[in-house]
């Protein structure tokens, strides 16, 4: 996922992290409210069950000394393993990690894996660090987390400004750190490797394939195809080009794309491919792309469009941006890209939202496949992947959509009570300690 804001000052950040944490706790009492969830249940939803700050030294290229923060939040392991991503960002802190595990526990839920949900990083702006430099500072990050994560305890993947290279670090630091005769048996320790290091083939595009097929099946829901469709993105890192990739393929035009660097239009398309190769050699920014016209960071939000993809960062979509978008259908590729007052206006415009924690599960249903590919000893080829994945993914969006038709309620509503429930029945079944 790209980075979409450049590096914000503490008092906005706080700001940013604070209103996510407070949709999170909106969204999950507005769903629990709904399904009368048990008021005992609620009290230990409503918080985490273990919160991680590290603060550790690394010694940069040219000899000095710098100290980074890290953070490991757990939110809840009732269905199993905690499990979510690392993300390397300035807006990393205690507060996003809280709100992103708590993402992560309903996300894991509604996919109906055996997960509980987590989440951290460190707080860092990577561009500013050489690749020898970033390889120190996850191995230190990794160490210092010690007996904090495992394969059968809490799994990380990528996440923001993270990717393959940072999960082999990881993986080959915990492994490093067990027992020779154990040492194999931990590779899923992460997800989301490289395939030649324990990865899963098709890892890659799993989370964009998500968003894709999720946009597919409501177009479809409509009576209608994806053929002609004009649509947006906000970041155009993986998450953003695989969903682009899979519109287009079907017949979609990429109209406007945002990203750190700036915005982007051209109403008779934007070829896909052509973008990707172009940030490939523009240090990655789409600027100044030749096919397309330069434009305001505030006007991209009222680009005429059909679909609007969000795939950066959380708190995108407000009271101020909601009501410039033009598009019919906002497909959550990032987490938590849409505040309550935001959601509130596009609901009340018609506008249709695919919450995230169904939107872009491909992610995490992936990182399950590679999770038991590892612990199984077992090798998955791109094409078995991906007929899984759809299985599970259309499985999950169906559930939300007849939930949400049954009980008159919106998507995310919907998304959120198959979620919650499912947690609910466990802790039933079980009781609590002691």
């Amino acid at each position: 996922m790209a980075i979409l804001t450049e590096e914000l000052n503490s008092k906005t950040k706080k700001v940013l992290q604070k209103g996510m944490m407070d949709n999170v706790m909106e969204q999950f009492n507005r769903a629990a409210n709904h399904i009368n969830l048990h008021p005992n249940i609620r009290k230990i939803l409503s918080i985490t069950n273990n919160e991680i700050v590290i603060h550790f030294p690394v010694k940069m290229d040219n000899g000095d000394i710098e100290i980074f923060t890290g953070y490991r939040v757990q939110h809840n392991n009732a269905l199993g393993p905690y499990k979510g991503g690392l993300r390397y960002h300035p807006t990393v802190d205690i507060d996003a990690a809280r709100a992103l595990a708590m993402w992560m526990t309903w996300k894991t839920s509604l996919a109906g894996l055996p997960y509980g949900g987590g989440k951290g990083g460190i707080q860092i702006d990577p561009s500013k660090y050489s690749q020898s430099e970033l390889e120190r500072i996850t191995r230190r990050f990794t160490f210092a987390l010690a007996d904090n994560i495992g394969p059968e305890h809490d799994i990380p993947a990528p996440d923001v400004n993270t990717n393959s290279q940072t999960m082999a670090w990881i993986a080959d630091t915990y492994m490093s750190t067990r027992p020779p005769a154990e040492r194999s048996a931990n590779q899923h320790v992460v997800t989301g490797k490289p395939a030649g290091s324990g990865g899963l083939e098709g890892r890659d595009r799993a989370t964009g394939f998500g968003v894709y097929l999720s946009i597919k099946l409501w177009v479809q829901s409509q009576n209608d195809t994806l053929k002609d469709k004009r649509f947006m993105v906000q970041g155009f890192g993986n998450v953003g080009y695989w969903a682009a990739h899979f519109l287009e393929k079907e017949g979609a035009k990429l109209v406007a794309v945002q990203d750190a660097f700036g915005s982007i239009e051209n109403q008779k398309g934007i070829h896909v491919e052509t973008l990707f190769e172009y940030t490939k050699t523009n240090e990655g920014s789409i600027v100044n792309f030749p096919e397309a016209l330069l434009i305001g960071k505030e006007d991209f939000f009222g680009v005429d469009c059909d679909i609007f993809i969000p795939a950066a960062l959380g708190n995108q979509i407000t009271k101020e941006t909601a009501p410039k978008i033009k598009a019919r259908l906002v497909a959550e590729g990032a987490n938590g890209p849409t505040n309550v007052e935001g959601e509130q206006v596009l609901l009340k415009e018609g506008v249709a939202i695919i919450p995230d924690i169904l939107c872009n599960s491909g992610g995490v249903i992936a990182s399950y496949f590679e999770w038991l590919q590892n612990r199984n000893g077992e090798l998955w080829h791109m094409e078995e992947v991906m007929n899984k994945l759809e299985k599970k993914l259309k499985s999950s969006y169906e559930a939300v959509s007849v939930y949400a038709q049954n009980e008159d309620v919106d998507m995310r509503t919907a998304a959120y009570c198959i979620a919650i429930k499912r947690i609910e029945k466990a802790y039933i079944q079980r009781g609590i300690f002691p």
